[in-house]
């Protein structure tokens, strides 16, 4: 796309109701860091409609400026992300008459959407985030990609509907900022929605949704969704070669398309099969690469030899930085500031160092290999779901992979591996008639923030079921008659995938430093092809990813073929020693920002900090919800939200 970008849009629903081009100046330079190569603005000659734009240019660096208008000035767009294979589809846009005032990407959907309307979303492939105006009818238009690897928040204020790729945009145009109470419960336990945000009244278009609005209403359309096949409806089954070679046709794709840019092309690179797959298949495409990695000082958390053997294989020049205690301490409060949201594991801090190392060196553009662990069940609590829930093993033999693969993931024992003793209510069985383990690692994460909450704030949630409520919320015809492991698999996309995982780690941490992260599994023809494959080609004798193994082997060195994944954490930071981050604890939760936040009780939290500086096993239990309290504390001074409502 010519911009990977922040967009701003403003539609005055109520009839007396105008748009401001300050509102939109304002809200443009919130997102300064999202594009700072320019800003524009555009406001309807009726007041009634405005956009904003700020940009990165990647596509068309000369006539890619944005908003963009059709033939006729009857359609106006913003947009933020990549459509790829776009010049396949301008060809065609020329064909059938259109004439296009630009090079780039993002003018495509505009001139999809005067042919086909919303019918449009189904031919757009990429990650990204739109708003559009319909002149002649009167209508808004948002659009969020498959995934939600963009954002895309909006609030209504005043008779305005304001649209901006971060809540910070919004505030700054003039929403007001407020916690929402609800939301804030729901992330403590499993996640918000994906349609909430930790902000009263300002919501995300969801991924695969599109939003349209009207002077009388505001509607949201899904157009894609996870389809994982009923168990009783698999089809004839292909040979694992087979599956692995159609595999690898159409991840070499999404690679493929995602080389094309105007300007440098990074990638970032860890020591598991993820990043690795994305860097040898690139390798087939161009002979010059560079890769980009993030190490630590702790040799249980440090991938950096794994990475560097990887980036030899293929000549690539090879970036590390290693991420030192005071490093994360520097650097925290920008991180969540970027990101809007809670940071329970400073992996989110180590992102935005690395994301920052990426734009030190020129590239604006860089390749993940973020999803891949969605598709193909690549954490270790899908394979504990596995074990415990598919074939016809006897409790003891379940037992027994249960307790190798504790002893195998030590590092996420307590933080994603859950137990039979977790606190989740009996709904959950009742519902899915099984217990997902990431609910039951959540729940003791939970459990342990709940004692630290006010008796005021907790009084309304005290007998709520977060976990029911986010069931409740979920298609279950999306569920019914599947696999156990595919209902975890769509339950973890769904909870976790677009806010925790695409949203903290992904594009808030790279675009915070005006970085463009390109996500190769999430191309939808690779998620709509890992989707109907069957459960052993993704975990096999507890080996996770099997068929993507297969699919890269010639493409990887032997040590990530075989190595066992390794989830991507930091190590903890808040330890019995008093550390420059333990420090940064200590004086930010003993001072006035902790009484100013309207969640937590000061004189428990106190409490747990005299505990956490006298045993180590204290300490090892209290990083996450120690970082969640840090995070309150953050947002509060940076936002000044006010309380939730009563």
């Amino acid at each position: 796309m010519d911009n990977v970008c922040g967009i701003v849009a403003l539609f005055a629903r109520a009839a007396d109701a105008r748009v401001s081009a300050a509102a939109i100046d304002r809200a443009n330079r919130a997102l300064h860091h999202r594009g700072p190569d320019g800003q524009r603005h555009w406001v309807a000659p009726h007041g009634r409609v405005g956009f904003g734009h700020a940009r990165l240019s990647i596509i068309d660096l000369e006539t890619g400026d944005q908003p963009i208008a059709n033939e006729d000035g009857t359609l106006h767009i913003v947009a933020n992300g990549e459509f790829y294979d776009y010049e396949r589809i301008q060809r065609e846009l020329v064909s059938r008459g259109h004439h296009l005032r630009t090079r780039s990407d993002s003018e495509i959907a505009l001139h999809l959407y005067e042919d086909r309307g919303t019918a449009c979303m189904t031919e757009l492939r990429g990650e990204f985030a739109f708003v559009l105006w319909d002149e002649a009818n009167q209508m808004l238009i948002a659009a969020r990609d498959r995934f939600g690897a963009k954002p895309l928040y909006y609030a209504e204020h005043g008779g305005i509907l304001y649209l901006a790729s971060e809540a910070k945009a919004l505030f700054a145009a003039g929403v007001p900022a407020r916690w929402d109470g609800e939301s804030f419960f729901q992330n403590n336990h499993v996640s918000y929605d994906q349609d909430r945000s930790l902000f009263d009244g300002v919501y995300q278009v969801p991924p695969g949704h599109v939003l349209i609005a009207t002077a009388g209403r505001i509607q949201l359309v899904r157009y894609w969704d996870f389809e994982y096949p009923r168990s009783d409806e698999m089809g004839a089954r292909l040979s694992d070669n087979e599956y692995a070679e159609r595999l690898r046709d159409r991840l070499d794709d999404a690679v493929r398309v995602r080389l094309r840019a105007d300007v440098p092309v990074g990638f970032y690179l860890s020591g598991g099969i993820d990043s690795c797959s994305i860097l040898g298949l690139a390798a087939r495409h161009r002979s010059s690469l560079h890769a980009f990695t993030v190490g630590f000082e702790s040799p249980d958390y440090d991938e950096t030899a794994i990475a560097r053997e990887m980036a030899k294989r293929v000549g690539a020049t090879f970036e590390t930085l290693t991420v030192t205690g005071e490093r994360i301490t520097d650097s925290f409060a920008d991180s969540v500031f970027h990101c809007e949201d809670l940071v329970f594991d400073n992996n989110t801090v180590a992102k935005f160092l690395l994301s920052g190392l990426v734009r030190e060196h020129g590239y604006k553009v860089v390749l993940s290999g973020e999803g891949s662990d969605e598709l193909f069940a690549g954490y270790p609590h899908f394979r504990r779901d596995m074990a415990l829930y598919a074939g016809t093993k006897t409790p003891a033999e379940r037992a027994e992979l249960v307790a190798a693969l504790e002893a195998r993931n030590p590092l996420v024992r307590n933080m994603l591996l859950g137990d039979d003793d977790a606190p989740v209510p009996d709904s959950v069985k009742r519902t899915l008639g099984f217990v997902p383990s990431w609910f039951g690692a959540f729940s003791k994460h939970a459990a342990a923030t709940r004692a630290l909450f006010t008796a005021d704030y907790i009084a309304p949630y005290r007998d709520r079921d977060p976990y029911r409520v986010m069931l409740d919320r979920i298609d279950p015809t999306q569920l019914q008659g599947r696999d156990p492991l595919n209902q975890s698999l769509y339950l973890w996309s769904k909870a976790c995938l677009p806010n925790r995982m695409l949203g903290r780690l992904g594009d808030r941490m790279e675009m915070a430093h005006s970085v463009e992260g390109r996500l190769p599994f999430l191309d939808h023809p690779v998620a709509e092809l890992a989707a109907t494959l069957p459960v052993d080609l993704k975990i096999r004798d507890m080996v996770e990813k099997f068929v993507l193994r297969e699919a890269v082997k010639p493409f990887v060195t032997d040590t990530i073929y075989t190595r066992q994944k390794h989830t991507f954490l930091a190590p903890p930071y808040a330890r019995t020693e008093m550390t420059r981050f333990q420090l940064l604890v200590q004086d930010t939760l003993r001072g006035p920002l902790l009484k100013a936040q309207p969640f937590y009780d000061p004189d428990r939290v106190l409490a747990l900090l005299d505990r956490v500086h006298a045993t180590p096993e204290a300490a090892r239990g209290a990083n996450t919800v120690l970082n969640a309290i840090l995070s309150v504390c953050v947002l509060q001074d940076r936002f000044q939200p006010a309380a939730p409502r009563a």
